[in-house]
């Protein structure tokens, strides 16, 4: 069959690039400096997000704080918009960066975006009334949205395929990281000038303020990084993408390894053109009528398409279920959570919050380790009915003895516990594991496409539950948990019945397994093929695939490419 040999050539090419790279995952990171700097400043990405998610909730409790915008932090509705508003940005924020990293470049997109995030943590910073945490959390919101999409496309495209996993599992390591960071600079400045009536104002502006250190190494970093090879390919400029795999690689252009690669990436571009060309020819000139016209009807195909629609379902509720256990109401309102559970002094639960971003951390390292040989529904399901059922524990202890948790220290404690396994269960589970699922139910022709709309979900969810919990906290009080407690269950149940396992199928496996019979992943993959015999890449792995030992000896060092 002529596809079945097409497509055994792409993956005889995609085989032969894996043996001339060498080492892959943690090593390979280490072994190449370079892709050991891309790595760090993955890291950063990620470490700016989590620190952003973390960092509010403790300031909220702050005595200072609280006096300072007492208008916004003592009503249930406006604390739960002085909270969400980011998310809302956040949401707003990832809806335009596709169109602007494919515009400006995920470089100069990088760039814009740590720029509006630094104004909005200086308005924030410099905030004397709510006005301004909302106008400037809400500007934060659209920087650190589009960075949370902008960051892990530009550093997935810039390192080599055999590092990339490693680079996704580092980002949610720096992720988690900058969330337990966040917790022990807000416990440590929460001492500026006392806890009580003397305590500075500095104490919430100096954590609010140190989100700039990160940002501006960012900032500043990226202007000495060079453009992503995909993009500058996607713009007609094949010989500075070359230029730019060369130099990752440390390897002269005529290279093997480079020559592979490059060629596989003008592949992939191709193929999405010809998808995009042969799907709606009608919106091809390139005007930006034309590109807003074929933006919207490419994210309509995703559910006008029954198969596809049942794709997207997928993405959409998986990320849907991971806000809904209730991990972003833990780490917006763990002090006051903690508070409502029985810990007494503000201080107290600041450490106890501290904890929970160790747990965390801690927890999401094994995860991302062996999620590729435990599978991910295991993974996801164990870790929702475990986090259901502390949520659920923790509303029968707080009905049982929230009105006098004096008298009840040790229950007050185990409640305590219980949220730090949830943080656990969370940091193993949902939190690396939902992404990765999402990332593997679509085919290649719609993947960018139904990861945006699934980040969008995170957002949207992200925004309503940040909203609601403190109201929730104040009316329902353990209700709250028991609200989280039955989402968890659900979500684990979600992911029993509805969500094939996609670890180690074939493409075709997946097709059957959303009951695509016409087989669209297959079919990407047989075009995938044929495009890559059309531009040489077969005949370059045939030419070379045997007898080529003179050729890899030839393994320049171009340090000054």
């Amino acid at each position: 069959m002529a596809g079945g040999g097409a497509i055994g050539g792409h993956s005889q090419a995609a085989a032969r690039r894996l043996a001339l790279a060498g080492k892959g995952g943690w090593a390979g990171l280490l072994h190449n400096g370079r892709v050991f700097a891309i790595a760090i400043f993955a890291s950063l990405g990620g470490l700016l997000y989590g620190y952003n998610q973390g960092v509010f909730s403790s300031v909220l409790t702050m005595y200072s704080f609280d006096q300072r915008m007492a208008s916004a932090v003592d009503n249930p509705g406006t604390k739960g918009w002085l909270v969400s508003i980011l998310e809302l940005g956040a949401w707003f924020g990832v809806l335009n960066t596709g169109y602007i990293c494919d515009r400006l470049s995920r470089k100069w997109t990088i760039f814009c975006a740590v720029v509006v995030f630094c104004i909005g943590v200086v308005v924030q910073t410099c905030a004397y009334q709510p006005s301004s945490i909302y106008g400037g959390r809400f500007i934060t919101g659209m920087g650190v949205g589009s960075l949370s999409m902008a960051v892990p496309l530009y550093n997935a495209e810039l390192a080599p395929p055999e590092v990339r996993g490693s680079l996704v599992a580092l980002q949610q390591l720096a992720i988690t990281f900058g969330i337990m960071v966040s917790f022990w600079i807000d416990y440590g400045t929460n001492y500026i000038g006392g806890t009580g009536s003397t305590q500075s104002e500095a104490a919430w502006r100096l954590p609010l303020a140190l989100q700039l250190v990160p940002a501006l190494i960012l900032g500043s970093g990226i202007l000495f990084m060079p453009y992503s090879p995909r993009w500058l390919i996607s713009k007609g400029r094949d010989d500075e993408a070359l230029v730019v795999l060369s130099h990752a690689r440390r390897l002269a252009p005529n290279h093997e390894l480079v020559q592979i690669e490059y060629l596989e990436i003008r592949a992939q571009v191709i193929f999405e053109k010809e998808i995009s060309q042969e799907m709606f020819p009608q919106y091809q000139s390139g005007s930006f009528r034309d590109d807003l016209l074929l933006g919207i009807h490419s994210y309509w195909s995703l559910v006008a398409n029954r198969v596809i629609l049942r794709r997207t379902a997928v993405g959409t509720i998986t990320m849907f279920f991971q806000q809904w256990t209730g991990v972003n109401a833990i780490l917006y309102y763990a002090p006051s959570i903690f508070a409502s559970l029985g810990l007494t002094g503000n201080t107290v639960g600041l450490l106890a919050t501290g904890v929970v971003g160790i747990v965390m951390w801690l927890a999401t390292i094994p995860a991302v380790i062996w999620v590729d040989d435990l599978g991910r529904k295991p993974v996801l399901i164990s870790g929702a009915f475990l986090m259901g059922a502390c949520h659920i524990i923790i509303a029968i202890l707080t009905a049982l003895y929230q009105s006098d948790w004096g008298a009840h220290v040790a229950a007050g404690w185990a409640a305590c516990a219980l949220v730090w396994v949830f943080a656990a269960g969370f940091g193993y589970s949902w939190g690396p594991c939902a992404w990765i699922i999402v990332a593997e139910v679509y085919p290649l022709s719609i993947r960018g496409k139904g990861m945006s709309i699934a980040a969008s979900s995170n957002w949207m969810n992200n925004f309503i539950v940040g909203q609601v919990t403190p109201t929730m906290m104040t009316n329902i009080t353990y209700g709250t948990f028991l609200f989280f407690g039955i989402f968890s269950l659900l979500g684990g149940v979600y992911i029993w019945f509805f969500v094939p396992e996609t670890k180690g199928l074939t493409l075709e496996e997946i097709d059957e397994a959303f009951g695509d019979t016409s087989g669209t992943a297959v079919k990407d993959q047989e075009r995938q093929a044929a495009i890559a015999s059309r531009i040489g890449l077969d005949a370059l792995i045939e030419g070379r695939g045997s007898g080529s030992s003179d050729f890899l000896d030839q393994e320049k060092k171009v340090d000054n490419v």
